[in-house]
C-alpha cells in the first residue's frame, strides 16, 4: 500500500477525479430537476449502489452553521444524504444559545494542556468553564421537555430538498449527560429519520452497556466512532453487550493508527457497521497526516469498490479534514471527494 508505484498511481487517480469536479457538478436540472424549497439541483450521490454521504463537520469552515445553510451546502456539493451533527438541528429546534465562544474555550483548554496558558487566560478559562457548566444544565433542562415537532419539520425540509438524514450526532450521549438527555437524543434521531446515532467511543464498558440497553428501548442503533485508538477488536465488547451497539468506522483514522490490512475490518464487521467515515490519512511511518484524497495511505478506492462489489448497505460519509487550499472552500473540496468516489465506483 505504501510503495512508490501505488502512491504515484493514487496521485494520478485523484488528479483525474478532481478534473471531473472543476467547473461542474454531478447533478443538474436536466437530470434530476430542482427541489421546491431552495431552487437547487436535486442531488443523487448513490453511485453503483453505494450511498455517499457527508458529515456536517465537513462544512465547519463555512460562515453560517444553521440548518438551512447546512442543507444548502449539502445540495451545492451534490450530496443527498447526511450525518447531521447536533448544533444545526438543535438550534433549529430552539436550543438555548450559549453566552461564550466554544472555539475560544477549546483554544484555552488546549493551551492549558500544552502548558502555555498565561495567568490572565487561566482566569478567563475558569470563568468560561463555569459558564459552560451552567449552560449545560440549561441545555439538559431544555432537552428534557422539548417537543419533537421541530425535528420532524427539519426532516421534512431536508427530505423535500432530496436529502436523507441517516445519522444524528448530538452531544447528548456522554457519561456526564442525564438519562433524560440520552432518551432525548434517541427520540430526536428517530424524528429526523435517522437509523442510528453516532458518538465517540467512551472507552467505558459500563456506559456502552447502558447505551445499548437504552437504544433497544427506542429501536435505534448506537454507532461508536474512534480515532487512532481504533484496533480490529476496539468494538468487540460493545457488540457483545447489545445488538443495538454498532460501528461508525473511520477508515482514515484506522490507517493512521498503524493497523494493517484496513479492508479486513470492513469485511469482518460489515454487518455491524452503520456508517463509515472516509478520509485519506497517512500511516505512522509517513506522519499520520490528513491529506487530499489519493495522496495518502488509506485504500479509499478499494474500500468503495469493496462496498460496491459486496453490496454493503452502510453509507460512506465524506469527512473533510485536510487543509482547504487557498482560493477554495469546503463545498469545492467535498465535490472533489465526491468526484474521487464516483471515479472509483464507476471504474
Amino acid at each position: 500500500m505504501n510503495n512508490k508505484k501505488n502512491i504515484v498511481s493514487r496521485r494520478n487517480f485523484i488528479s483525474s477525479s478532481a478534473a471531473l469536479a472543476i467547473g461542474t457538478t454531478f447533478v443538474g436540472p436536466n437530470i434530476f430537476g430542482r427541489n421546491r424549497l431552495l431552487n437547487s439541483p436535486v442531488p443523487n450521490s448513490k453511485i453503483k449502489g453505494v450511498q455517499i454521504g457527508v458529515i456536517t463537520y465537513s462544512f465547519r469552515s463555512m460562515p453560517d452553521q444553521g440548518a438551512e445553510a447546512t442543507l444548502q451546502y449539502v445540495l451545492d456539493s451534490g450530496i443527498n444524504a447526511i450525518e447531521l451533527m447536533g448544533d444545526p438541528a438543535e438550534s433549529f429546534a430552539g436550543k438555548p444559545e450559549s453566552s461564550f465562544d466554544r472555539r475560544t474555550l477549546w483554544g484555552l483548554m488546549r493551551s492549558k494542556r500544552e502548558g502555555t496558558l498565561s495567568e490572565a487566560d487561566e482566569k478567563k478559562l475558569s470563568e468560561m468553564q463555569m459558564a459552560m457548566e451552567a449552560y449545560n444544565v440549561e441545555v439538559a433542562q431544555w432537552r428534557a421537555k422539548v417537543s419533537m415537532d421541530k425535528f420532524k419539520e427539519l426532516k421534512k425540509m431536508y427530505n423535500d430538498a432530496g436529502v436523507t438524514i441517516y445519522a444524528f450526532k448530538p452531544n447528548a450521549f456522554g457519561k456526564d449527560n442525564t438519562d433524560e438527555e440520552i432518551n432525548y437524543g434517541f427520540k430526536a434521531a428517530k424524528a429526523l429519520g435517522a437509523s442510528h446515532v453516532t458518538l465517540e467511543h467512551p472507552s467505558d464498558d459500563e456506559h456502552t452497556k447502558k447505551l445499548g440497553e437504552m437504544a433497544a428501548k427506542h429501536d435505534i442503533y448506537v454507532a461508536y466512532h474512534g480515532h487512532t485508538q481504533q484496533t480490529p477488536t476496539f468494538w468487540d465488547t460493545a457488540l457483545e453487550q447489545s445488538k443495538y451497539n454498532a460501528l461508525n468506522l473511520d477508515l482514515g483514522h484506522f490507517v493512521a493508527a498503524g493497523n494493517e490490512a484496513p479492508l479486513e475490518i470492513m469485511k469482518e464487521k460489515h454487518d455491524h457497521i452503520k456508517s463509515m467515515h472516509v478520509k485519506d490519512r497517512q500511516t505512522p511511518e509517513h506522519g499520520q497526516g490528513n491529506v487530499v484524497w489519493g495522496e495518502g495511505d488509506t485504500p479509499l478506492a478499494e474500500a468503495l469498490q469493496l462496498m460496491r462489489d459486496n453490496g454493503y448497505s452502510f453509507p460512506a460519509t465524506i469527512e473533510l479534514e485536510y487543509e482547504i487550499p487557498e482560493g477554495s472552500d469546503a463545498i469545492a473540496e467535498v465535490k472533489k471527494c465526491l468526484a474521487f468516489a464516483k471515479k472509483a465506483l464507476e471504474g
